[in-house]
């Protein structure tokens, strides 16, 4: 089940739902104008965030932000008319290809047999969609090459494309006045190559832009809000994990030996899936 939380006085946010791939959700509350931060997995994805908020005296939103084009960020844009949508200009020729798209049951598993879709994606969207499959995809309104600062009212909200290993055009939101940076999903890997992936060059120069905002909250999508010092532990992993990767030219055995010496400990399933992916994208 959803639930509809607050951090701070002016964002509010939808947890996700991993079964459907329903992601995080956020809104920015200005004293002017109203941002949602991605557009949702559906049109009742979207629709049950603004109607949960509605409860709560929160406006429905005037700008939405999208963080990349993936489906489960995308899919709800068709529920949001009345609101400016914004992307990066990347994310938007990304969305232009799948319009002539099928997402029939046998559509979506023609191309996981071709490899142009993961099997994962297709059945959430099989679990989402039940009743009707009539997916619209709708374009955004304006789109920025590198960064938009956006003026709500008493906040202000960065977004900024980042790119990463999940996905080239990833951006991010910066909710200066909060010191929230919603990641979206660039943190992630690349879970659309044969194998799932993190780049050695990809992931250092993608965090060496996240840390340069000054945030105490960091929302991942699929996952939750975490701290400052949990998002450095995660910094730290992912930096001494892509240095072994190189320092031992991507043998596994080697990289989790050292690294296990570095922690003084067994590693846990997240730390070996990560030297995992470092060696598959070495």
């Amino acid at each position: 089940m959803h639930s509809i939380e607050k951090i701070g006085k002016r964002f509010w946010y939808i947890t996700p739902i991993s079964e459907t791939d329903r992601p995080i959700l956020g809104m920015v509350v200005g004293d002017h104008k109203t941002l949602m931060i991605d557009a949702g997995n559906s049109v009742n994805h979207a629709q049950y965030f603004q109607e949960e908020l509605s409860k709560k005296q929160v406006p429905k939103p005037d700008l939405v932000v999208l963080t990349h084009w993936h489906w489960d960020h995308i899919f709800g844009l068709a529920e949001l008319t009345n609101t400016v949508s914004i992307s990066s200009k990347e994310t938007k020729e990304e969305m232009e290809k799948l319009i002539h798209l099928s997402w029939s049951d046998e559509a979506l598993e023609a191309r996981v047999k071709e490899g142009t879709e993961i099997e994962f994606c297709a059945n959430a969207i099989k679990k989402e969609y039940t009743d009707h499959r009539d997916i619209t995809i709708v374009l955004p309104d304006l789109v920025f090459e590198n960064y938009v600062e956006i003026d709500l009212g008493g906040v202000t909200c960065i977004a900024q494309h980042v790119g990463g290993d999940h996905a080239s055009d990833s951006v991010i939101v910066y909710i200066k006045e909060e010191k929230i940076l919603f990641l979206g999903d660039c943190i992630y890997p690349d879970i659309f190559s044969k194998k799932e992936n993190y780049t050695i060059h990809g992931t250092l120069k993608l965090l060496d832009l996240l840390e340069a905002f000054d945030a105490d909250t960091y929302i991942l999508s699929h996952w939750k809000p975490i701290t400052k010092k949990e998002f450095n532990q995660e910094v730290t992993m992912l930096r001494t994990i892509a240095r072994l990767t190189e320092t031992y030219s991507g043998k596994q055995q080697e990289i989790k030996e050292e690294y296990e010496k570095y922690v003084k400990r067994e590693l846990s399933e997240d730390e070996m899936a990560t030297i995992t992916n470092f060696v598959n994208g070495y």
